[in-house]
């Protein structure tokens, strides 16, 4: 049994978070650059041409991307053979997140009674936290900070089997086409289908872990996702809703089994800034 001190996972989370608002990673630098050069609308061009130079000023000057640093949300995969020690996992991810946004000048976007009074946590406390049991003796922390204009625009929807592979498809366009500008495009489109209607949800955002434009390894599901990514790039949406042909950088499509009546699908989207940072402890 290997032990890990509590304060040694709230440092790593911060250092990822702040890491994330500040730093494009460089999958995602590179599939805007191509873009960049095949684009044909002038205006895309020059919006893609300045989401670069923005980088190049936030990582120079170690400023957040964007005015939105987003809600955190955090993926961690605990060994089993993992002890923490020094205090509990959750508490120590929310003190991560307090240092991140306070120390980092990151701006606090999450807000108690949402329904009513809207008042804010001052510390974008509480995280959104995912905890998955795996073997070994690590735990390897991904942190993906969601803006609100792109994760507004998250779709979901119960089909029907006989929908299949073309009503996915539909599904899933037009949950782009009547997103236009919200998410801030060129996006990164994470797809879940299968599962259940929690599952779904989940399926589709864990698929924005997945370095920018990695295929899925099933064959059938990377062809998918190139068909998709065309329909939606032939939507003319463009880069944040100026008109082109990159509307979208890359789809990532993950699946579950589902129910033989069901066939559950979602859409969360990541905006240009599609903010990536994981560690291993």
């Amino acid at each position: 049994m290997r032990e890990i001190q509590a304060s040694k996972i709230a440092s790593v989370v911060a250092e990822l978070l702040i890491k994330a608002n500040y730093y494009l990673s460089e999958d995602v630098l590179s599939l805007i650059s191509q873009a960049a050069s095949k684009e044909e609308s002038p205006e895309g061009r020059d919006i893609l041409s300045n989401i670069l130079k923005n980088a190049q000023i936030s990582s120079q000057g170690q400023y957040p991307l964007c005015q939105d640093c987003g809600t955190a949300v955090i993926f961690i995969e605990l060994g089993q053979e993992v002890h923490i020690v020094g205090g509990d996992l959750t508490a120590a991810i929310n003190l991560g997140v307090k240092h991140a946004y306070q120390e980092g000048y990151l701006r606090k976007s999450q807000v108690s009674q949402p329904f009513s009074a809207r008042i804010n946590t001052q510390d974008n406390t509480p995280a959104i936290i995912h905890i998955e049991i795996v073997p070994g003796d690590q735990i390897k922390i991904v942190v993906i900070p969601k803006g609100g204009g792109a994760e507004n625009m998250s779709r979901l929807a119960m089909l029907t089997p006989a929908a299949g592979r073309e009503g996915i498809i539909d599904f899933v366009v037009n949950s782009i086409s009547e997103a236009g500008s919200n998410p801030c495009p060129p996006l990164i489109v994470g797809v879940g289908i299968g599962g259940t209607v929690e599952t779904t949800m989940l399926l589709a955002k864990k698929a924005l872990l997945r370095p920018a434009g990695k295929h899925n390894p099933d064959n059938e599901i990377s062809q998918l996702e190139a068909d998709l990514l065309k329909r939606i790039n032939n939507l003319g949406i463009g880069p944040m809703g100026y008109g082109g042909r990159t509307t979208a950088l890359a789809v990532h499509v993950d699946t579950l089994p589902s129910h033989l009546a069901c066939l559950p699908v979602a859409v969360n989207l990541n905006c240009h800034s599609s903010r990536r940072q994981e560690a291993v402890i």
